[in-house]
């Protein structure tokens, strides 16, 4: 693991290559592709929102830059004491679409903004109301319950925890009441990361429980636990569960499995599982990917029921059978990013955003990957103008 936590701070600087669309003659449909992606630049400066527009065949395009109204801010590397990037964060899902509705974490001012998106121009969007305070600091991932009508944050800071509000579409979030969970992390603000801090907060698939999964330092002998409150109607439990299913250490991002009340998570330790969350959560499949360096963010293809992963130090996506645990592919994008730091699937494509090189010789990338067959191949290496290694999240308006 020290060799894990060495290298996660250390990016080698890649060439700045962009590869031209390739036609998708033959492709299997998939379903539609998104409308608009999405990402955050977590400038210090002003935090913003970029919104690409997405054609027909998957491709993108510029679209348009939207201010959140708070500051972002970069964790602090626990190798070097300097501030992090690429992975600003430490975390997944920073921005989070839902309907017509995105949620995007402000670390930098302690808060949370909620804008409407367009349905018409997808690239347009609207700050609802004000930011607001995450009852907590150094907010790093975001969620939102369609069926509650409610979104929630994961802070990662001194005082770390989860907080929920409900959504008013014209005031924006309003905090609910007793909805402030903490974990005693032990954190700075900035935290000091990656391992020991709050990953991911997301929703199961019926959406009647909130999920976090928070990571561990194995170097300090500390556990990570995922953690598990109930929601009904717009309300959260009085106390959420928290437990370290065997086997893991790091956990990172998550997704639920569709169908299924299990999820699937990456462990940057070793690569990835699928955990049963009923009763005591334990490990069904352990998926030891190899060559892996710090395997941390997924997601799922509704329409092959495979689960996607991406490196941050490997510029490669894995394609892995969460039902079974076989890992189905290993593919190397050749696009000369050094890793990647969130990632969606969108129909027959997925699309994962590299933010660039440490020392911001190189500036953020979007890739688009076919995976429509196997095996997957890149098509487009898009770069919007303007973010570089603070950007994080990725999202999209379907």
């Amino acid at each position: 693991m020290r060799s894990f936590l060495y290298i996660i701070s250390v990016l080698a600087t890649a060439s700045a290559v962009v590869a031209a669309p390739q036609p998708l003659n033959g492709a299997k449909k998939m379903g539609a592709a998104p409308k608009a992606i999405y990402f955050m630049t977590n400038d210090a400066a002003e935090n913003s929102i970029v919104a690409l527009k997405v054609g027909q065949d998957g491709t993108l395009s510029d679209g348009s830059r939207t201010m959140t109204g708070g500051k972002g801010a970069s964790g602090i590397d626990g190798n070097n004491s300097m501030p992090a990037g690429p992975d600003a964060l430490f975390s997944q899902s920073a921005v989070k679409v839902e309907g017509n509705w995105m949620v995007a974490v402000n670390p930098g001012s302690n808060s949370m903004s909620l804008m409407s998106i367009d349905t018409r121009d997808p690239t347009k969007l609207t700050l609802v109301g004000q930011p607001v305070d995450t009852m907590g600091e150094f907010p790093v991932t975001a969620a939102i319950s369609r069926k509650n009508k409610m979104a929630c944050v994961g802070n990662a800071g001194a005082r770390a925890g989860i907080a929920c509000f409900s959504i008013h579409y014209r005031k924006g979030l309003i905090p609910l009441a007793k909805s402030q969970i903490s974990f005693p992390l032990n954190q700075t603000t900035p935290p000091v990361g990656p391992t020991g801090s709050v990953s991911h907060v997301f929703f199961n698939q019926d959406e009647s429980m909130l999920l976090t999964t928070v990571k561990g330092e194995p170097m300090k002998n500390t556990t990570g636990f995922l953690s598990m409150l109930p929601v009904h109607k717009g309300r959260i439990g009085n106390q959420d569960t928290r437990s370290s299913p065997p086997g893991t250490a790091v956990l990172f991002g998550s997704v639920p499995i569709p169908g299924t009340k299990d999820i699937f998570a990456t462990d940057a330790s070793f690569g990835a599982a699928t955990i049963s969350t009923q009763g005591t959560p334990a490990i069904i499949h352990k998926v030891k990917i190899e060559g892996q360096k710090a395997t941390c963010w997924a997601a799922i293809s509704a329409a092959t029921k495979t689960a996607f992963v991406a490196d941050t130090l490997q510029d490669n996506l894995v394609e892995i059978d969460p039902r079974t645990g076989d890992v189905l592919q290993n593919t190397k994008l050749m696009q000369g990013n050094p890793g990647y730091v969130d990632l969606l699937v969108g129909g027959s494509f997925v699309y994962a955003l590299s933010p660039g090189s440490k020392d911001g010789t190189r500036k953020a990338y979007v890739a688009v990957v076919d995976v429509s067959s196997r095996p997957a191949r890149a098509v487009q290496n898009f770069q919007p103008p303007g973010p570089g290694r603070s950007s994080m999240g990725m999202t999209a308006f379907m």
